[in-house]
């Protein structure tokens, strides 16, 4: 980070401390408003009838227990869940009432530090196509395999080369609106390389199924979506087709991120807001002691962030207001969030880490209905 661009975020810093606390339970910044955005992926259709919010002070539903650090989350079209295992490579099939099944193996899974397997989705056309998508840590990098559940073979291999390290792996997917592959990635570490348009790394990309550059994207013959990221674990999209994505900080800010297409978010040259505008600032950010957040996702006019190190879950008002912190410290570290076909919010806990703390080994899937 240049001197300059420091200082910036240093005068933010003090400026924005007040709301953002770094004791479990006083944080709670302001959000920007939302921009609109031109050239944002097709809106996905409109539910009839308002969305009913999850009621997050009800005792949960416990779907599963006992998968060691589940990390990707997507869900079939009956309904069920796929969860990936980072530690193993394995894939479960989850649901309410029905406890979980190994119905998958991803070979050539390499765990250790943040690697192994992470990210799921599952086709829009499921039904007809079978396929499911998975990022993975391998021997020699990060790529995107696609697989059915029920045929044999092996996975294919739509998108390889994206640099591994011992953290910043990123490792969200997820299927936009458009019917593309969005895919959040991470600086493996090498802080330079998110912004270098020309690496795949610190990014989020938009691929095809087959996993091509995507038509439309901005520059054309480049995965490339936006640039300037240092670890990318989440994303989400609302009713009006508007995307975020969950940005990593490393010692000061947290952020969320509205993102658009071409745009540069900042890093390494600056973390946070800071006013430069030559970068796209976060709508809300966070001491990273109150978040490192992970998972991403909307129902309704509410964004949801899961937040590791701050053991809770965030709930971001996209109409305005201030972000507020729920279930802090109840299940410790919280991985992924996601919404159900049916409303209903679903909760991974990435608490399987040897780190000692009283939810070590603790890890499960959580349901709050709507």
């Amino acid at each position: 980070m240049t001197t300059v661009t420091r200082l910036i975020a240093a005068a933010t810093g003090a400026a924005l401390l007040s709301a953002c606390s770094t004791d479990g339970d006083a944080a709670a910044p302001s959000v920007a408003p939302v921009p609109s955005v031109s050239g944002a992926p097709a809106a996905p259709t409109a539910s009839a009838g308002p969305v009913k919010a999850p009621d997050l002070t009800a005792e949960p539903e416990t779907i599963a227990t006992g998968i060691r650090v589940p990390w990707g989350l997507a869900f079939l079209p009956d309904g069920t869940a796929l969860v990936a295992e980072r530690q193993t490579g394995e894939v479960f099939q989850v649901g309410p009432g029905t406890g979980k099944r190994a119905v998958h193996r991803v070979d050539g899974v390499v765990t250790g530090g943040e690697g192994g397997l992470l990210g799921l989705a599952v086709a829009a056309d499921h039904a007809t196509t079978g396929w499911v998508y998975a990022y993975y840590t391998g021997a020699d990098d990060n790529r995107i395999v696609r697989f059915t559940l029920t045929g044999g073979g092996e996975p294919e291999v739509i998108f390889k080369g994206l640099d591994r390290g011992g953290r910043h792996n990123g490792g969200r997917i997820a299927f936009g609106p458009d019917g593309m592959l969005y895919v959040g990635t991470g600086d493996a570490g090498d802080t330079p390389q998110s912004q270098d348009r020309d690496d795949p790394n610190g990014k989020i990309l938009r691929l095809t199924p087959d996993g091509d550059a995507a038509p439309g994207n901005p520059w054309p013959g480049s995965p490339v979506w936006t640039l300037g990221h240092r670890n990318v674990q989440g994303l989400a999209w609302d009713a009006q087709g508007r995307m975020y994505g969950i940005e990593f900080g490393q010692d000061t800010w947290d952020e969320v991120n509205v993102i658009q297409a071409g745009k540069n978010y900042g890093w390494p040259e600056v973390e946070g807001k800071a006013g430069d505008e030559r970068y796209t600032d976060p709508i809300v950010q966070w001491r990273t002691d109150d978040a490192s957040p992970s998972g991403a996702a909307v129902l309704g006019d509410t964004l949801y962030v899961a937040a590791l190190k701050g053991e809770r879950l965030w709930t971001v008002p996209l109409g305005g207001g201030t972000a507020k912190a729920e279930l802090t410290k109840k299940y410790g570290r919280l991985r992924t969030v996601a919404t159900a076909p049916d409303g209903s919010l679903w909760l991974t806990t990435s608490n399987t880490d040897g780190r000692g703390d009283p939810y070590d080994g603790d890890d499960r899937i959580l349901r709050f209905p709507a």
